[in-house]
């Protein structure tokens, strides 16, 4: 019961950050200067980031499993169906390459390293929301009853941007080449042929990220 009150409290915490971090850069509020911040749009442009994306995805998830905690604690249900555990999971996985990404990846090739990618909403995209999410899963939404077999699902969230990613830049391709404009992850810049490699590998390192998670969660259920 002590595990489900902390996870109630987090989710609550989880939504209202996602919905600060969504508003401010729908809207372009800044509240932090100094350097240049990177991956930051307005308006419907954002959601073209997987980072926003996956906050979002993360953010509804925890909206519906904070539902079915309230049932829990006012004795309306005695478990959560594990539908809600599998859509946890997957949007943590998100977050958690979002996070992975923008610290090993991201970070160190922008001209202002690392703090560029915490700027305004990307303090919470990029960092808060994801440490949130993943401590909260992991440590506090344990169950005996959520398989190995679930953490393929892990895949769908970075399977179906990749799928969005190609097509925009397919479409956007000269001569084998993407403008930075329509390849603002960097990941094809050495031309469009370099999806043959990008994909797949974010694929694996999704499902990686996936069994780790499923296995740190499995340790705190016992």
């Amino acid at each position: 019961m002590i595990k489900l009150r902390i996870s109630y409290m987090l989710n609550i915490i989880i939504i209202i950050f996602t919905i600060i971090a969504t508003i401010i850069m729908f809207t372009g509020f800044k509240f932090m200067n100094g350097v240049e911040p990177v991956l930051e749009t307005t308006k419907l442009g954002m959601f073209k980031f997987f980072t926003v994306d996956s906050n979002l995805l993360i953010g509804i998830s925890s909206f519906l499993f904070l539902i079915e905690e309230k049932k829990m604690l006012n004795n309306s249900i005695k478990s959560i169906a594990i539908k809600y555990y599998i859509l946890k999971f997957i949007a943590t996985v998100a977050v958690s390459l979002t996070f992975l990404v923008v610290f090993v990846y991201l970070g160190p090739i922008s001209k202002d390293g690392i703090i560029s990618m915490l700027q305004n909403s990307n303090l919470f995209f990029h960092l808060i929301i994801p440490i949130l999410s993943i401590v909260t899963f992991v440590f506090f939404e344990n169950n005996n009853y959520f398989r190995f077999k679930y953490t393929i699902y892990s895949l769908i969230p970075t399977l179906a941007y990749e799928i969005f990613y190609l097509i925009n830049a397919l479409v956007h391709a000269e001569n084998g080449r993407v403008s930075p404009l329509y390849d603002w992850y960097y990941f094809i810049q050495g031309g469009i042929w370099q999806v043959i490699i990008v994909g797949p590998f974010m694929l694996l390192l999704s499902y990686i990220i996936g069994i780790v998670i499923w296995k740190i969660n499995k340790v705190f259920s016992n």
